[in-house]
């Protein structure tokens, strides 16, 4: 075989990909592990995952920017990525909603409003369609837009997007509306959601998604008061309550510990015609019965669901775990993780999360350990509060081998852990004589075009000095300087 010219030895690591499935992990490290953010990545993605490649495995894209999602990788990386699938012929490959979706979730993360907004115009232009399938993209945009910028920015970031819907020929409606609306009102910012309504309403007339919406903020608020005004105010004006309308109050009265007055309403809704209780209402009310510490009444409206029809879904499954671990009964808890894998329902992050958290409550430190080496013997890749949990754990308790363990699997997934892990594994590696260790996973960030934490640099820096390596600091230092974090960009951008 020809070798390729230099500079491109991350290629070479990329060649032996099968087609037409390439590996994400492996083309995840194209982007978060051997790619340098400051070249072009065009030329790379032409060679390695051309049109063919995606057409015949069209969820491969959505793969890949969920895993540069959870790795934090640099935004211009993923993005790149997202405009080259754009750049393709549409006979060829056309990204899904989802790829979208994820692709604004990562700018918006980032607050590159601007960029995502240009984004929205480009799609508009060049695979119109995906605009018309769903919403969801402006929802994802807005509900970071109303949580880092001012209620007018907010404004003019649903202008804007409004402008290329019409550029895309797509309808602009209430469902678009309805997401503004929720930006606010999942913030509880519910005076701000209401101006909205009397400003927007005669353009958007309501629907009941439209009140639904306004009673999510009132939940989020937590005034439970101020939500039964509200919703009685809903039924004086001729609304009638729907499964949505009965999910969103039972919540509140859930989160509030009153489980009596959820399962109140539950009774009331099951006797209503045309409002009969869905798998998301009985999951809600698991999820409260585990705040009040009752498992067995979160088994029994579990079982309850295959009396109405209904199949428990992963999230019924991780609301009894939860509901076990809540009182300790970790036993009956891993049975229900046992009992998804059998079912083929699969585990997720929640369940790792919920399991480990129970683990490190009762202070058995060996199940958590057997259930960390099951979660890398299925090649899981943990998100990045479950990475926290456990480098946390790990580092505590007199094991950053672990951590450092943790680290390199989660690097050679293409996943890069949060810089905050970083400060946990930095700290302990050098308090147990891993100086070189922590050197090395501090470079391993640097390398990949994101800055570490003051404290991490902190840390490498009191101990490399101490140990006499004053190239490594001054080396680190300049790396530090370089990768100063940009100021964000100002509102004025989406003008």
């Amino acid at each position: 075989m020809k070798l390729l010219p230099k500079p491109a030895p991350l290629l070479l690591l990329l060649l032996p990909l099968a087609i037409p499935a390439p590996s994400v992990d492996r083309l995840a490290t194209l982007h978060s592990a051997t790619h340098p953010p400051a070249l072009p990545l065009r030329p790379v993605l032409l060679r390695v995952l051309p049109a063919s490649v995606l057409s015949s495995c069209p969820p491969l894209l959505d793969s890949l920017l969920s895993r540069l999602l959870a790795s934090h990788s640099p935004t211009p990386l993923a993005l790149s990525l997202f405009r080259y699938a754009l750049s393709l012929p549409s006979s060829s490959f056309c990204p899904s909603p989802a790829s979208l979706s994820t692709a604004l979730l990562i700018l918006s993360r980032a607050r590159r409003f601007a960029s995502a907004l240009s984004l929205l115009r480009l799609v508009a232009r060049s695979r119109p369609s995906l605009l018309r399938r769903s919403h969801k993209p402006l929802s994802l945009l807005l509900s970071f837009v109303a949580k880092f910028r001012s209620f007018d920015a907010a404004l003019r970031a649903f202008a804007l997007a409004e402008r290329a819907w019409a550029l895309a020929g797509a309808p602009f409606g209430p469902d678009h509306f309805n997401a503004l609306l929720r930006a606010f009102c999942a913030r509880g910012r519910v005076a701000e959601a209401r101006a909205l309504f009397r400003r927007f309403h005669p353009r958007f007339p309501p629907d009941s998604r439209t009140l639904n919406t306004l009673l999510l903020g009132f939940k989020e608020s937590r005034n439970l008061h101020a939500l039964d005004l509200f919703y009685h105010d809903m039924l004086l004006r001729g609304f009638r309550p729907d499964s949505v309308t009965y999910c969103i109050r039972i919540d509140a009265y859930c989160k509030k510990g009153r489980f009596s007055d959820a399962l109140e309403l539950f009774d009331e809704m099951a006797a209503k015609q045309n409002c009969s209780p869905t798998v998301e209402t009985i999951t809600t009310l698991i999820y409260g019965a585990g705040i009040v510490k009752n498992p067995s009444a979160a088994r029994r409206l579990f079982d309850e669901m295959g009396e109405r029809g209904l199949t428990p879904d992963r999230g019924a499954h991780n609301a009894l775990m939860g509901a076990y671990a809540r009182v300790r009964d970790l036993t009956s808890a891993m049975a229900i993780m046992g009992e998804m894998e059998q079912k083929g329902i699969g585990v997720d992050d929640v369940s790792y999360n919920t399991m480990f958290c129970g683990f490190k409550r009762v202070g058995d430190l060996e199940g958590l350990w057997k259930l960390y080496k099951r979660m890398l013997e299925r090649e899981f890749v943990p998100r990045t509060r479950t990475v926290m949990l456990l480098m946390k754990v790990f580092c505590e308790n007199g094991r950053p081998d672990l951590g450092l363990e943790l680290w390199d699997y989660l690097v050679g997934k293409g996943s890069c852990p949060h810089r905050h892990a970083l400060d946990l594994l930095v700290t302990g590696l050098c308090c147990r004589g891993g100086v070189a260790e922590a050197y090395r996973c501090f470079m391993q960030v640097v390398e990949r075009g994101r800055a570490p934490s003051e404290r991490a640099f902190g840390v490498l820096e009191g101990f490399l000095t101490r140990a006499g390596e004053m190239e490594k600091v001054e080396e680190l230092g300049q790396m530090m300087k370089s990768l100063q974090q940009p100021l964000e960009p100002s509102e004025c951008e989406m003008e």
